[in-house]
């Protein structure tokens, strides 16, 4: 979850002469997670994580969904900063995680595409509990993963690798023993 204060927005009161704030400043709680991502999805009816560009209004769409405190609305949001609306993107662009994950060679062929309901069934598949649809999606997406590959067959060795591993392992077992052969 992230914390966002708006601060109000000054104008200018022409009857007065004088600057003043326009709005309050409001405390808004905000939730990248599989959730938002489903309620963008159900007003846009298109894929969230595509790589196509989204319009402002679907930006703004998606903070939109991403609100979890009461009575505040998209008129609210506009009046984000530019600071804010960076903050925002660092906060949906982190990890959330400690897990790492070593480089993966590229997969060939045409990729699936990842919607909510995706997402939903690999949750299913993994058992993961249903309270992960709140998390941050970034860490949901690392547990998927790791489900994945824990789940997944092991790699076979070449055989130079083999060949490797069972030299490493003779000079382990010959230093072992003292045996020179």
């Amino acid at each position: 979850m992230f914390r966002l204060i708006i601060k109000p927005n000054e104008g200018f009161d022409e009857k007065t002469n004088e600057f003043v704030d326009i709005g309050e400043e409001l405390a808004v709680e905000l939730e990248h997670s599989l959730v938002s991502m489903s309620k963008w999805e159900s007003e846009y009816q298109k894929p969230f994580l595509s790589s196509t560009n989204k319009t402002q209004e679907e930006i703004f769409g998606y903070l939109k969904a991403m609100i979890l405190t009461p009575n505040v609305g998209l008129e609210d949001l506009y009046r984000c900063s530019q600071s804010d609306l960076e903050a925002i993107q660092h906060y949906i662009d982190s990890s959330q995680t400690a897990t790492t994950f070593g480089i993966t060679p590229e997969t060939r062929g045409p990729r699936e595409v990842v919607t909510s309901e995706l997402i939903y069934y690999w949750m299913i598949g993994f058992q993961i509990p249903w309270e992960a649809q709140h998390w941050h999606l970034n860490r949901l997406f690392a547990l998927i993963r790791v489900c994945n590959v824990k789940n997944g067959k092991p790699k076979k060795m070449s055989r130079r690798e083999m060949a490797e591993q069972n030299a490493r392992i003779n000079a382990e077992r010959r230093a072992k023993t003292g045996s020179k052969g």
